[in-house]
């Protein structure tokens, strides 16, 4: 690590800590030649893989795109930003975990729906009514029922998982 006060490349850990929840190790520095103290961070440099979209072409999965689709779908509806934080931390967490080097947009499309699902009904239908392309009343009629017929949030906590989650 190079000094950023005399840009010598000789310098020593002096403290360690974790940072940010465990993502970060916070270090503080000195320079060996001039002993000026500096604080650095450190983080894990993960690869998010490749996006094949419908039509073939592969793109760097853009963190943005992810965000600014959910946000839309939540758009003036009452859900905390913790837990679309928390949403959207488990979905890139998941495309992380995958450990494919690209993954199609329709399996992270059905990610984004079923996080969805768990925030916010309308948010759900209203992302899934433009990513499964709705072509008519009638398949709105249909996602609303199947909707209907699943147990709500507040009831699935109370339930005890017959498998664990992935």
């Amino acid at each position: 690590m190079y000094c950023p006060f005399c840009g010598k490349q000789e310098t020593k850990v002096i403290d360690s800590r974790l940072a940010s929840e465990g993502a970060q190790v916070r270090r503080r520095r000195e320079c060996l030649d001039c002993g000026e103290r500096f604080t650095t961070f450190e983080s894990p440099e993960l690869v998010m893989p490749r996006i094949i979209k419908s039509n073939g072409a592969r793109e760097p999965f853009d963190d943005d795109k992810l965000i600014t689709g959910i946000m839309r779908a939540l758009e003036k509806r009452p859900v905390e930003s913790e837990r679309v934080d928390a949403a959207i931390s488990r979905l890139q967490h998941r495309l992380r975990a995958s450990g494919e080097r690209e993954i199609p947009s329709r399996q992270v499309g059905e990610w984004v729906v079923n996080e969805l699902r768990q925030l916010d009904q309308v948010a759900f239908v209203r992302f899934a009514s433009v990513y499964r392309s709705f072509e008519d009343v009638n398949a709105f009629r249909e996602e609303i029922e199947r909707l209907e017929k699943e147990p709500t949030a507040e009831e699935k906590k109370d339930q005890i998982p017959l498998l664990p989650d992935d």
